[in-house]
């Protein structure tokens, strides 16, 4: 967020004497007056939403310059605001979430952050193009907001330039133009002891390198399992078929924010409304009925939907444990795959 603000100030400021009231800003129907404005207000109420936990709307408020302040003055609002959301960012633990309308009507500290940074670095572009300016932020900056909420976006040879072409900025060869499009946050779903955090393509990519993902992990956590799981996302992020709300979810022990495991789809449903489901837990964690409470969770978000008709999973004919977790959740075995495999299904 700092690095956006600092990026977007440097090259504002080469035209802080001219009358930003006359130039359009880019290919939006604002001036560059008017957008500056929107910048700061909306770094200013995602700060506001995610510090005050807003719930089910944003918090009831507007900013509003005072009358007569001049370009430098908006910069400085910009700057201002952009800090206290870098500050919201920082200081907001990890499970916190706070009204966003899209798409699952709620963000956490990481949406907030990539939508800051998204709304600095786009907008930086609109008034830099109506002022002539050259602007261009780090393919890092512009690779961070991709990979965290446009999940459904696949990524082009250099980040910047998908991003504006995935919010109709630009051009990208091979791809048709964009009219219109939204950003997407990650899906979480509450259970009686546990959050399905959905994982981004950011954090996927964390994991399938060894890391965390950005998440507490118990002691033995995360196991290869679900570095494999991430491998899958990412595979189809690349490929430009992930659809982020049939993703990886980790699964968050609500008592503590650590992750005992994950769970998640293979892929999206099949035309006949197939999909397929896997999950593990870490060690130290078994036994205690998490895999069925998330597995009874997600599948019945997924058959609550009108393109799933069918959950599907598959589990070792050795591993009597899995197959148990599979028939508590509600699953009927459906026969052998081969001698290895045996097959689940549950049905709407």
């Amino acid at each position: 967020m700092t690095e956006a603000v600092a990026g977007c100030l440097a090259v504002l400021r080469k035209a802080v004497d001219r009358d930003w009231r006359s130039v359009r800003a880019g290919r939006v129907e604002w001036d560059c007056h008017t957008t500056a404005v929107h910048v700061a207000d909306d770094l200013v109420a995602y700060a506001a939403n995610l510090a005050g936990r807003a719930q089910d709307a944003y918090v009831p408020f507007a900013l509003r310059p005072d009358e007569g302040t001049d370009n430098a003055g908006l910069l400085q609002v910009i700057e201002a605001t952009g800090a206290l959301l870098a500050a919201a960012v920082t200081t907001a633990p990890p499970g916190v979430r706070a009204f966003h309308p899209y798409p699952f009507r709620s963000a956490d500290r990481v949406g907030f952050a990539a939508m800051g940074v998204a709304e600095v670095l786009l907008h930086a572009h609109d008034m830099a193009e109506g002022l002539g300016l050259p602007y261009e932020p780090s393919a890092e900056l512009a690779d961070s907001v991709l990979a965290s909420i446009f999940p459904h976006v696949r990524p082009g040879p250099e980040p910047w330039p998908t991003l504006l072409w995935a919010t109709g900025r630009g051009e990208l060869p091979g791809r048709a133009p964009v009219t219109g499009w939204r950003w997407h946050n990650n899906l979480v779903l509450p259970t009686e002891r546990l959050v399905l955090t959905g994982v981004r393509p950011a954090a996927a990519r964390d994991l399938a390198l060894d890391g965390d993902g950005g998440f507490d992990w118990i002691e033995g956590g995360p196991e290869e399992g679900t570095r494999d799981a991430a491998r899958m996302l990412l595979t189809a992020y690349e490929a430009g078929v992930h659809r982020p709300e049939f993703t990886t979810f980790a699964l968050v022990r609500a008592e503590d924010g650590r992750a005992v495991g994950a769970l998640g789809f293979h892929s999206s449903p099949d035309e006949d409304g197939r999909v397929e489901i896997g999950y593990n837990v870490c060690a130290l964690a078994r036994g205690r009925g998490y895999a069925t409470e998330a597995l009874r969770a997600l599948s019945r978000w997924a058959l609550a939907r009108d393109d799933v008709r069918t959950v599907y999973a598959r589990a070792q004919a050795a591993n009597t444990a899995s197959q148990a977790v599979l028939a508590r959740a509600g699953f009927e075995s459906v026969g052998a795959i081969d001698d290895r495999l045996v097959a689940y299904e549950l049905r709407s």
